[in-house]
């Protein structure tokens, strides 16, 4: 068990919070706030505790000078200081005296939020990299760290695992904490019945969580193109849908190591080019014609998916079914959307990425039991991979003795 802010004492205390404010921007506007909106509650505790609140996060990436002005975070600290109601002093630097001054004069229930995180990258990639002496200069600036980043903690970064090095008390965000629950609880001990239901691209992405979710869940559901792999692996005709030539003879071993827990679409919606309105048709999966391509899920196979979420009590799905981003093929992606949120008594997961994605965008986000804010650190965690930014918080004592 790690421990959270709410193990620690704030009062007046300087503290240190690493959230994950990498929103979309067009134009120096914010299109989505919705990762604001998440870390808002960790904020909110920290400053009723009467603490000082110092906020890093990263945004973009950092390459030359021109990502300087694309990437600042000013615009992110107004929409904050809008959501909180309160001010939000934001200083335009990642260190030296302008950020040591703004940190002393700080009172109880104030905010300051430094600059990207990843300014540090433009000499030498010194936030990317865990630069020694950046996350001892951060951690220098405060009293306890609270890391509520989960979108990162794949990653070992100056501005999580660097500041959790240098300092007495790292803990966990309530961000953070639901993530370990969840994606962890699914990982470390889910409630069986136990269905993952993996979508998206690529075969190659998902290698590992495949093999990871194999052993645990008890059916893992394919979909997306990454089935057409599968299907190619099984001598069926793919035509001129996504595939990867490389990884059939891998999905094949696949196939065989899962023992028939691997469930693959019965059908396919096909079309001969990737348009909005290209003209389309269902075909069984193993009837692709070779001249069309596979772009979504078809109606039988719904219904096979429909059967085989039938009582279960942990669900996980990563990955979209297929071209949600075109309404005409976003079917069978809102179809398991759909699946979910009406499934009774079941813990149901979203990781990340384009799925959470998805749910929002039709509606569905507060029928899930968790949507994960980290794409990639999802799929990792699913993977059973030990994440640095979760690793580096610190342990609750078990002992008994203490509280």
């Amino acid at each position: 068990m790690k421990k959270t802010i709410k193990d620690v004492e704030l009062k007046n205390k300087v503290v240190l919070m690493r959230v994950d404010f990498n929103v979309p921007m067009k134009d120096g506007v914010i299109t989505d706030s919705n990762r604001i909106i998440q870390a808002l509650p960790t904020i909110k505790y920290a400053l009723e505790q009467d603490a000082k609140v110092v906020l890093l996060s990263h945004l973009g990436r950092v390459k030359e000078e021109a990502d300087l002005k694309k990437n600042t975070l000013a615009p992110v600290a107004k929409k904050l200081a809008e959501l909180l109601g309160q001010d939000v002093k934001f200083v335009p630097a990642t260190r030296g005296e302008l950020v040591e001054e703004a940190v002393k004069a700080m009172q109880p229930k104030d905010i300051v939020m430094l600059e990207n995180t990843r300014y540090e990258d433009l000499d030498g990639k010194k936030e990317s990299k865990n630069d020694p002496e950046l996350g001892k200069y951060w951690a220098s600036l405060g009293e306890v760290f609270v890391n509520d980043a989960f979108g990162t903690a794949h990653r070992a970064a100056a501005s999580n695992v660097g500041i959790a090095s240098n300092i007495e008390t790292t803990v966990a965000g309530f961000l953070m904490e639901k993530e370990i629950k969840f994606i962890g609880g699914a990982v470390d001990d889910p409630v069986h019945p136990f269905v993952a239901i993996l979508g998206g691209a690529k075969v190659s992405d998902k290698i590992s969580v495949i093999e990871s979710l194999i052993t645990k869940a008890d059916k893992v559901l394919i979909c997306g193109a990454m089935a057409y792999t599968f299907y190619k692996s099984l001598g069926y005709e793919v035509g001129t849908s996504k595939c990867e030539d490389d990884f059939v003879e891998f999905a094949k071993g696949l196939l065989e190591k899962a023992n028939g827990k691997i469930v693959l679409p019965l059908d396919t919606v096909v079309a001969k080019e990737f348009s909005e309105d290209a003209d389309s048709e269902v075909v069984e999966s193993s009837k692709i014609p070779s001249d069309k391509m596979g772009l979504d899920i078809g109606p039988k196979t719904l219904e096979l998916f429909k059967k085989q979420l039938e009582g279960a009590k942990t669900v996980v799905w990563n990955g979209p079914a297929g071209v949600f981003e075109f309404d005409k093929f976003a079917k069978g992606t809102n179809g398991i959307c759909k699946l979910l949120a009406e499934l009774k008594g079941a813990v149901t997961i979203i990781g990340g990425g384009d799925s959470a994605a998805a749910a929002i965008k039709l509606g569905y986000e507060d029928k899930f039991t968790h949507i994960s804010t980290g794409g990639g650190a999802s799929l990792e965690y699913l993977e059973g991979k030990v994440l640095p930014g979760i690793d580096c918080i610190d342990d609750k004592c078990t002992c008994g003795h203490c509280h």
